[in-house]
């Protein structure tokens, strides 16, 4: 149990309560998180649109890009995740998320004066530690400030962050390496989040836990080991966290390739790539984002089916699948590779709001940042941590017999992960309603 709450503690829960009723309110809240989450992988992404620069100037192969842009953000990612996680389930995740967002904003700014592939992988190292504390207690606050049946369409507007980090990394990274070099735009992307994390400290309150289901918040002793058997006891929860991780796999193995894909198979300049691709990987996973959540919510409660949270994201990674061949194998310019993206990046976005709102469904109030905390720690260590390094891997076995098209034929296998992805997605079908029925008051 946890201890009783001071007068001044109270009185706060209160004045958030009030505040949280307001639907204007709610909804500053939710975009303010939202536009952290924007920074969040614009931070994590940049190295993607400076790719070539790097590798050029660090005098990098294929696989060490892959460790720059995947493990070694990922695997200290997960590492301090899921005590971060545990520490806002107990405290305040408002505050968890601004002392967050101020780390790993500077340690982005650092990047740009490392000298070496070290010195880079360190720095990583220092985004991932900051971005750990990022989305899980975001995830918590969006579930108690939202009702069940409007949460994964909250969610989804949370995730627009992912697509939306993803649209101003590369537009406005192609223009800063334009105009300055990639040490540079590491400075000027980094920085102004140190100021977002001031006024979400200033303006956001911590919302009281269970809000928006009209629940008593008891308090919890659970421990991590707890967490951790009950969620493992699930296998509707097994299944999914496996599933979206090689929904990961295939977004950030592929994702964090396109750039080197259109710049030396199909030659296209850096800033027409940040131009074209980002707007078209961007808008492209905004909409799918947000069409994920909201289908879900609404097939859902039509239908009174809950499997229809997962059959959402199932069919649209198996949708995905021809799409992005075509885009690989038979674009012959790299203005139609880059336009053909937009439907595979359209269904790519469906999965990730209705898998987290599942998830909080199968746990208790003070359990919700440490089960996104695990489910993302599945989704990073195998989706980002070995996604790229696979792919960067393969290519670099290819390229001695298929030269630049080693990349091409690379990223087209690992497209075909997305088959075995659905197969855990149907897996999860079968037991979802009695994990939701039996999650913990």
């Amino acid at each position: 149990m946890n201890s009783p709450l001071s007068p001044k503690a109270i009185a706060e829960q209160a004045s958030a309560a009030e505040a949280y009723k307001s639907k204007p309110y709610r909804y500053y809240a939710l975009a303010v998180l939202t536009l952290v989450y924007v920074f969040n992988f614009v931070d994590r992404q940049i190295i993607v649109i400076l790719s070539e620069y790097i590798i050029e100037d660090l005098d990098l192969t294929l696989a060490q890009y892959g460790m720059l842009s995947g493990i070694a953000f990922a695997a200290i990612y997960c590492v301090f995740g899921i005590p971060i996680a545990r520490y806002a389930d107990k405290g305040n995740r408002r505050n968890v998320i601004a002392v967050s967002l101020t780390v790993w904003s500077f340690f982005t700014a650092m990047c740009g004066s490392v000298t070496n592939f070290w010195q880079l992988f360190a720095a990583r190292f220092g985004v991932g530690i900051g971005e750990a504390g990022g989305s899980p207690p975001a995830h918590s606050m969006v579930s108690d400030i939202f009702p069940v049946n409007e949460r994964a369409t909250a969610l989804s507007i949370y995730s627009l962050g992912v697509y939306g980090g993803i649209l101003v990394g590369f537009v406005g990274g192609a223009y800063l390496v334009q105009w300055f070099d990639w040490r540079v735009a590491f400075i000027v992307v980094g920085l102004p989040g140190i100021l977002l994390a001031i006024l979400l400290r200033l303006t956001v309150k911590e919302p009281p836990r269970g809000f928006s289901e009209t629940r008593e918040d008891v308090g919890s002793d659970t421990s991590f080991k707890d967490v951790l058997a009950l969620l493992w006891s699930r296998k509707a929860f097994r299944h999914l966290a496996f599933a979206c991780a090689l929904h990961a796999f295939v977004t950030y193995g592929v994702g964090n390739f396109m750039v080197i894909f259109l710049s030396r198979v199909h030659e296209m300049p850096n800033l027409e790539i940040g131009k074209i691709y980002g707007l078209v990987a961007g808008i492209g996973g905004l909409a799918g984002t947000l069409a994920g959540g909201w289908l879900s919510d609404k097939i859902s409660e039509r239908t009174g089916n809950r499997n229809w949270y997962i059959w959402i994201p199932l069919i649209s990674t198996l949708a995905a699948v021809p799409f992005a061949i075509n885009t690989f194998l038979f674009m012959d310019s790299g203005l139609t590779a880059a336009l053909s993206w937009a439907l595979p990046v359209f269904f790519g976005g469906f999965y990730l709001a209705p898998c987290i709102a599942m998830t909080h469904g199968m746990v208790g109030l003070r359990m919700r940042a440490l089960s996104s905390a695990v489910l993302f720690f599945v989704l990073n260590l195998i989706g980002l941590g070995l996604g790229p390094i696979l792919t960067g891997y393969v290519a670099d076995l290819l390229t001695p017999e298929f030269g630049i098209d080693g990349i091409r034929y690379a990223m087209t296998l690992t497209i075909l992960v997305n088959i075995w992805c659905a197969f855990h997605y149907f897996m999860c079908t079968r037991t979802l309603k009695d994990s939701l029925d039996n999650a913990p008051a």
